[in-house]
């Protein structure tokens, strides 16, 4: 019996997926704390836009609270 080579590539392709996603550091996480730190550090709150892309920056937007509200106009 053969194996045809794409189930062949297939298998590699998710054996090595599985190897990345539990290996080393969690970078999601890593970036996440310190995007949610950055954040605070502004006054804001981290809060999720409803996207699963995969990074912090795009699942999340950084929410100012309590404000100045707007600038005043130049010149007055």
């Amino acid at each position: 019996m053969r194996i045809a080579p794409i189930s062949v590539s297939l298998a590699a392709a998710m054996a090595l997926a599985a190897c990345a996603s539990t290996g080393g550091t969690n970078t999601y996480e890593a970036e996440y704390r310190q995007l949610n730190a950055d954040c605070q550090a502004r006054g804001g709150i981290l809060a999720a836009t409803g996207a699963q892309s995969g990074r912090p920056q795009n699942d999340n937007v950084c929410e100012i609270r309590n404000g100045s509200g707007r600038l005043p106009a130049s010149g007055s």
